[in-house]
């Protein structure tokens, strides 16, 4: 086995008729039997809520508030590594991934990655590189003909090839949105190069500066307050300097100064504060000075004021079209001249970038075109390794093909990729989507998946759900053989109602409903050597477990495997 993303523990709790299982899985081929309505595909839908899938609010069991679903995976591989450091998600420090998925009657899901909040979306991002699930009329990943293109890719091993054709790919989109930008009517541009010479002839008119609101409304309040201020400056100036009549506060603080002073003499502790007082002096001097320069400088004048206001006017004005502060009408004129700039020069500019265009066309032509030819060898060589498995499978007359067209420049190139099968001779074959059988479709499931797990082209876990569906004796044993050969490069579930199949696995889980208190309820357990012999017999003949059919059994459990 390849030893990596693999399904370790699953967790269910009131989901259905399963009030609570926690099932282990171990590596290599595991199989889920049991009787029909036992509970086995509760156990997959389980699993499809814990990948991110559409859920029915109906899964929850009868009385239960909420349901949930925990999936444990160990040895996560680099490719959920890459979607989980995307997702900003870190590993556990075993390397481990827990993820967890409530279900409510009422209200919305709630999931989590590693105990992370997280998006149904994100859980199926993370669920598509960790498990495929094949069942009877559904794939997770494989029915989607999006997908088939990436599979190919795959096998081909061109993912490095296909990042250049990308980079090329994307900057040719880049150069073609500013060709159409360019293209628009003659009309129009016109129209838009007159708005735009007067919206920067209205800015650089204006001549703004920044900070220059601010300071001109704070002249503006001082103008307008003038004669509080001179009243108050002159109040203060008397107060400090005294009038014919007074003395003022600081001659009054130098007399106590100097009388502190003469006392200290007596008192040397009295030093201190006789040199405070004394700078309390000095200082209320120099912003007595201060005062008087600032009452003897000061000019307020009213023509002054008009001019201010005028001013602030036409700031205001141009705010109201071009940006709240000068920073963003500066920022809006320096955007204006560049696209006005661009117009101006884009006769030039369309020409640049046609040379540019047709040189980045032509690189990507060439890429698309080496992809292409990767492609179509790998779809006859993948084509041929499918049939082989198919015939294997008991399908020698069923014709699988992979359809490859060729299409204009996309993110995936030049080519669209589907897989194409016909199960009945002389039918032509069609999209895997329109097959119909359900036994028929989940054998060429596996035969794909083979050769995609043996190429590392798949999900290290694979499911398989009932793909014994219409297969009986010798197809059933190849069936079973297949899936052991997928288990050496994948885990392999499977869930099956075939001895065949059943006895090919290296784990069994019995899947067993039972009725306590008028309630219905639903265990796994893993079977041991003669459980499984008893199980295995009660496939083959029912409840009715003779000696001949354990002999059976054990017969078929002993015998060695093919791969």
């Amino acid at each position: 086995m390849a030893g990596s993303d693999m399904l370790t523990q699953l967790y269910i709790q009131n989901i259905a008729v399963i009030e609570q299982a926690s099932i282990d899985f171990e590596p290599g081929f595991t199989v889920l039997t049991g009787e029909t309505g036992a509970g086995k595909s509760i156990i997959i839908d389980a699993i499809y809520a814990v990948l991110g899938e559409r859920t029915s609010k109906e899964l929850v069991r009868t009385g239960a508030e909420q349901a949930s679903v925990s999936a444990l995976f160990t040895d996560v591989s680099p490719q959920t590594q890459q979607v989980l450091r995307e997702l900003d998600i870190p590993l556990e420090d075993d390397g481990s991934l827990l993820i967890r998925r409530e279900i409510r009657p009422h209200g919305r899901s709630a999931c989590k990655l590693n105990n992370i909040p997280a998006t149904v979306s994100m859980l199926r991002a993370v669920g598509g590189t960790l498990i495929d699930i094949l069942g009877q009329h559904e794939s997770y990943k494989l029915l989607s003909p999006e997908v088939h293109g990436t599979y190919i890719d795959s096998f081909a091993g061109v993912y490095g090839l296909l990042a250049e054709y990308r980079a090329a790919y994307t900057a040719l989109r880049r150069i073609k949105g500013e060709l159409d930008a360019l293209e628009s009517d003659e009309g129009q541009k016109s129209r838009r190069m007159d708005i735009l010479r007067y919206q920067i002839e209205e800015l650089e008119a204006a001549q703004l500066r920044v900070g220059e609101q601010a300071e001109l409304t704070e002249r503006r309040d001082e103008i307008r307050n003038s004669e509080r201020i001179v009243r108050g400056v002159g109040e203060a100036v008397t107060l400090l300097q005294g009038d014919e009549d007074n003395g003022g506060a600081i001659t009054a603080v130098s007399v106590a100064a100097e009388s502190l002073e003469q006392a200290a003499r007596y008192a040397p502790s009295l030093s201190n504060v006789a040199e405070h007082v004394r700078d309390a002096e000095y200082a209320l001097t120099d912003a007595a000075a201060e005062i008087s320069d600032y009452l003897d400088n000061a000019m307020f004048d009213a023509n002054e004021l008009d001019e201010i206001e005028s001013r602030l006017e036409i700031i205001y004005r141009l705010s109201l079209k071009y940006g709240e502060t000068e920073e963003e009408m500066l920022s809006f004129l320096d955007r204006a001249r560049a696209e006005l700039s661009d117009i101006e020069f884009s006769d030039e500019k369309k020409e640049l970038l046609l040379q540019q265009y047709e040189q980045k066309k032509k690189e990507a032509v060439t890429l698309a075109k080496q992809l292409s030819a990767k492609r179509r060898a790998a779809c006859e060589s993948f084509s041929r390794r499918v049939r082989q498995e198919l015939s294997e499978l008991n399908m020698p007359g069923v014709v699988f093909a992979v359809e490859q067209e060729r299409t204009p420049l996309t993110a995936f190139g030049c080519d669209r990729i589907q897989f194409l099968v016909s199960a009945n001779a002389g039918e032509d074959p069609k999209p895997m989507s329109k097959i119909a059988s359900g036994g028929e479709l989940s054998r060429i499931m596996l035969a794909i998946n083979t050769v995609l797990s043996e190429d590392s082209g798949a999900a290290e876990t694979q499911i398989f759900d009932e793909i014994d569906t219409g297969i009986s004796g010798e197809a059933a044993n190849k069936v079973g053989i297949k899936l052991r050969c997928v288990s050496k490069n994948a885990q392999v579930i499977c869930v099956t109602h075939l001895a065949q199949i059943a006895a090919m696995a290296d784990n069994h889980l019995f899947i067993v409903k039972k009725q306590e208190n008028n309630k219905t309820y639903t265990a796994v357990h893993t079977l041991t050597k003669d459980a499984r012999v008893r199980e295995i017999a009660r496939i083959i003949g029912g409840d009715d477990i003779t000696p001949l059919k354990l002999k059976m059994a054990e017969e078929m459990l002993g015998r060695p495997h093919e791969s």
